[in-house]
């Protein structure tokens, strides 16, 4: 058997924007020619795009999608291609992948588990295909093979786990090793997670050395449809040995990661098992197709400088939220980013991350591959350096007033200069005063700090709203919010202030790794050379809203509570469902000789009754993008009643099981 060139194809993708979709299929084929690549692999329901939500349910999506597909069939002459699109069958619909040789069309195969939890919500628009059933369906006015089908080119065969097949208990894989399959292909649109890449690695290992398999594993890459994010993942395997892997996070609209793969020596160890074939032909559709003769190539399988480093969860943050805010900007057609920056922790991480977003693009694609991918904007094309890109995207204002202090001031102004971004100041005490001297007139009587604490606090971050969304609707610009989760979970923000934007960065993350990340950036950096010194005043702050008078001394976690106790109480709470009397224990033995015991369970109380009294406000916040093992987001993780008993029985219960 000759060596046979085989590839995964990276693609980033948009929901419905058939034309660049259906582009991006037919760039990567013709590069994947001119490597004289045999197979060619894109992720999963890569012509119509992951995100498409309930359009799903539109005949239109899955005719258009059919039409996309023959559009891309008509350009694999010469090569075997696999697409993914969505398929309707006797009024169902399933989540395909598309096997395509020299311009014919061969099959589908629909996939078998459908993922339910987490972000995800297949089973709401696909039906799941049983194990063993084929069948034929119609598209384009043509009959084809689809199901639980295998593929054999020249005695070699192709099977399928598509993307939740992979992660079951009792995945397909082992259905396709018993059918003595050579090749599996693992189209998929898995979001990112921090450290889910090793967990992906690990499977795709696993499945070559025990399916005695080559493996390839292909994923989505960037800000596909606004919340979540794709790393762009690939890997080929062949009997756990790593032949290929990707970059993560790249700007580049395709990437192809291909190896030199030998079937003979995955076929070594299938013979050497003593588990027996499945004397079973169903589903086997043989492909016409002659294999390119391919030469042996070095073998190009290793993590990327920075996934070497001990800050892995720092580079992976920074990378992450970097490309999906450039993503954003591009697809959303916007003209930059317009950030309130207050001098704080959360505002400042935000200018930072799109600061990186400019610097990791030119890093890698040029500053004349970002005007490319900016080409509505007019003043970026004039653009001759980095940091004029810088100026003309990001726009930080500090919004002053008599309660803003020197500190947050010159933290504000020094990181915008480190920055290179455009930056001014301004004032907004006499549209504060006007707004309290109207009330005061309607109530009859004076508003102060003893009896309007809250109200006054308020008025001056709403206050900060209009003006900063203003200058984003001059710019055709986006505003950011500059909300973080541990806030979003307790309702430690403004409505319609500081909640004002219509994409919400951070909303993904807790303000203690927020903060252990920012001051990482200024001393260490993304591998060890990017780096801003202009966070040296933030990171040392002590964060504070400052919304009351300077004398009052204010800071967030004497308002709420320590972070780290916030950030665990919700981890526990909202992530592992754990209600109070088994929170208490535990976050006593995590933080014994560092908090009493009463100042633990005074912040598991006001937790609880400050999340069931909040959650309509995180059903009003901006869009945030999902980066951990949970979230707070309503539409996509975390649904919790607007109204509720405010866990009262359930405080009473851990304040008894304590005996007080």
């Amino acid at each position: 058997m000759n060596p046979l060139k085989i590839a995964a194809a990276v693609v980033n993708q948009t929901p419905l924007d058939w034309k660049r979709n259906v582009q991006h299929h037919l760039d990567a084929i013709a590069e994947a020619k001119k490597q004289n690549i045999s197979l060619l692999c894109f992720p999963e329901l890569s012509i119509s795009g992951y995100g498409c939500e309930d359009m799903f349910y539109a005949p239109g999506v899955t005719q258009t999608a059919g039409e996309m597909l023959q559009l891309i069939a008509d350009a694999s002459e010469g090569i075997m291609v696999s697409v993914g699109l969505p398929v309707r069958y006797n009024h169902r619909l399933y989540n395909t992948a598309c096997f395509i040789a020299d311009k014919k069309i061969q099959g589908f195969v629909c996939k078998k588990n459908l993922p339910g939890n987490s972000i995800y919500y297949e089973p709401r628009w696909f039906h799941a295909w049983e194990a063993g059933v084929v069948t034929s369906i119609e598209i384009n006015g043509q009959e084809y093979p689809a199901g639980d089908l295998i593929f054999e080119v020249q005695g070699i065969r192709v099977g399928y786990e598509i993307c939740e097949d992979a992660w079951i208990a009792h995945r397909p894989g082992r259905e396709l090793y018993l059918r003595g399959v050579d090749i599996i292909l693992n189209p998929s649109a898995s979001h990112f997670e921090f450290g889910k890449s090793f967990l992906r690695e690990r499977f795709v290992m696993d499945a070559s050395r025990a399916f005695g398999a080559t493996y390839l594993y292909v994923n989505l890459l960037g800000n596909e449809s606004g919340r979540a994010i794709f790393d762009g993942d690939a890997f080929i395997t062949s009997s756990a040995v790593g032949l290929a892997s990707g970059s993560r996070f790249s700007y580049k609209d395709f990437l192809l990661v291909s190896a030199v793969i030998d079937v003979d020596n995955t076929r070594l160890s299938q013979v050497q098992n003593r588990v027996p074939l499945i004397k079973n032909d169903f589903g086997i559709i043989k492909v016409p197709f002659v294999w390119y003769k391919a030469a042996y190539e070095p073998y190009s399988y290793d993590l990327e400088s920075w996934e070497k480093s001990q800050y892995t969860k720092e580079e992976e943050f920074a990378r992450c939220i970097a490309l999906a805010l450039f993503d954003y900007l591009r697809k959303s057609r916007s003209n930059g980013w317009v950030i309130s920056l207050s001098g704080g922790a959360d505002s400042s991480a935000i200018a930072s991350l799109c600061r990186l977003a400019i610097k990791l693009c030119i890093e890698e694609i040029g500053l004349e591959g970002l005007q490319k991918k900016l080409y509505y904007q007019k003043d970026i094309q004039n653009c001759k350096t980095e940091a004029d890109v810088a100026a003309t995207l990001i726009t930080c204002v500090y919004q002053a007033t008599e309660n803003s202090s020197d500190d947050t001031r010159n933290s504000a102004e020094t990181l915008a200069k480190d920055l290179d971004v455009e930056y001014f100041e301004i004032s907004i005490d006499t549209l504060v005063k006007e707004y309290r001297t109207l009330i005061e007139g309607g109530l009859g009587r004076k508003l102060s700090w003893e009896t309007d604490d809250v109200p006054l606090q308020n008025i001056q971050a709403r206050v900060r709203a209009p003006s900063i969304w203003l200058l984003a609707n001059v710019k055709n610009a986006l505003l950011l919010s500059t909300s973080n989760r541990s806030e979003a979970a307790v309702g430690y923000a403004t409505m319609d202030g500081d909640t004002a934007g219509s994409i919400s960065p951070i909303a993904g993350i807790n303000k203690h790794f927020i903060r252990q990340w920012l001051r990482w950036l200024e001393t260490d950096g993304l591998e060890g050379r990017i780096r801003f010194a202009g966070l040296k005043a933030v990171n040392s702050l002590q964060p504070t809203a400052e919304l009351r008078p300077q004398d009052k001394k204010q800071t967030d976690e004497e308002d709420l509570m320590p972070y780290a106790l916030l950030d665990a109480i919700e981890d526990a709470a909202i992530r592992d469902k754990k209600m109070p009397k088994d929170i208490l224990p535990l976050m006593k033995y995590k933080f014994e000789g560092i908090y009493a015991e009463e100042v633990i369970i005074k912040s598991i109380e006001r937790f609880f009754r400050l999340w069931s009294r909040n959650q309509w406000k995180r059903e009003r916040y901006a869009p945030g993008f999902h980066v951990d093992d949970h979230s707070l987001d309503p539409k996509t993780w975390c649904r919790f009643p607007i109204l509720s008993g405010g866990f009262e029985k359930e405080l009473e219960d851990m304040r008894k099981s304590i005996g007080a």
